[in-house]
């Protein structure tokens, strides 16, 4: 249960494909962990608030927007990887209560085993299906849920449809927000209509992606950000157009537009997202 004293790849067969674990030649103690050749996530031990990739800065900065600052939180992640958004918390909201909801228990033993948590960091991670373990969460519990469920480089149906948004919804606080990372490209036939499903259960919505996605010139991840109450739509345009790659959040009658005339998807219509191109994300 102790980080390795001499920084090498560790690579095991778990549930969902083979898992390797890669240090940083740079770092003495980040490590990317990878899922049959895809990014998954990157940990810096020795510095928690550190985010890599993209995408998880910007799920970051809506985090951080979130309530009070500095306060509290308490936190659904479905999708463990190696923890890298439950250790910023961990970090950066002292004394957040955070829940990890990972389907593949060979992940959640490689990261136990070789990317420890520290005590007392206030993170229960659990092995089951994310939306499966939503059913069973109490409702107006979390204060913000973050989806980044992927089953290898694709995001599962049960985890796209208005049931799901649903459920999201009932575990919500009145206050709460929902982040979900997703990836899509032109003619974004599977991000247009979760933008419409979500739509469908909350009055307040944003999207978050780079230039170059929304306008559908490459394949790429995009956050979606869902709420009853009102964004902060300005705090996060600042936030995120200040990032090394910037940015752009839509919201009213702009995300309107893109969504155009997609309609909200149910349980027995849901498709799992499109699997992307060669070479993206680091697949070939």
């Amino acid at each position: 249960m102790s980080q390795p004293t001499e920084a090498v790849p560790v690579t095991r067969a778990v549930d969902s494909g083979t898992a390797r674990l890669l240090p940083d030649v740079d770092e003495k103690r980040a490590w990317l962990l990878t899922l049959d050749g895809a990014p998954q996530s990157y940990v810096d031990l020795d510095d928690p608030a550190h985010l890599e990739f993209e995408y998880v800065r910007r799920i970051a900065h809506v985090l951080d927007t979130t309530g009070e600052e500095g306060a509290p939180l308490a936190v659904v992640h479905l999708g463990g990887g190696a923890l890298t958004l439950p250790r910023y918390l961990a970090a950066t909201r002292t004394g957040a209560v955070q829940d990890v909801v990972e389907a593949d228990p060979g992940i959640i033993a490689l990261v136990a085993e070789h990317l420890p948590l520290p005590d007392g960091a206030g993170i229960a991670v659990h092995h089951a299906d994310a939306r499966q373990w939503l059913a069973t969460a109490p409702a107006g519990s979390a204060d913000a849920i973050v989806g980044d469920v992927f089953g290898g480089a694709r995001i599962p149906a049960h985890v796209t449809s208005a049931e799901y948004a649903r459920e999201v919804a009932r575990v919500l606080r009145p206050e709460g927000v929902y982040a979900a990372n997703l990836a899509d490209g032109a003619p974004f036939s599977f991000l247009r209509p979760q933008l419409a499903t979500f739509a469908a259960v909350f009055p307040e919505l944003a999207l978050i992606a780079e230039p170059a996605v929304l306008r559908g010139r490459r394949f790429g991840n995009a956050v979606l950000v869902a709420s009853y109450a009102p964004l902060d739509v300005a705090a996060l345009a600042r936030r995120t157009a200040g990032d090394a790659f910037p940015a752009r959040v839509e919201h009213g009658p702009a995300l309107l537009r893109f969504t155009g005339r997609a309609e909200a998807v149910r349980d027995d219509a849901a498709q799992p997202s499109p699997r992307p191109p060669e070479g993206t994300f680091g697949i070939g």
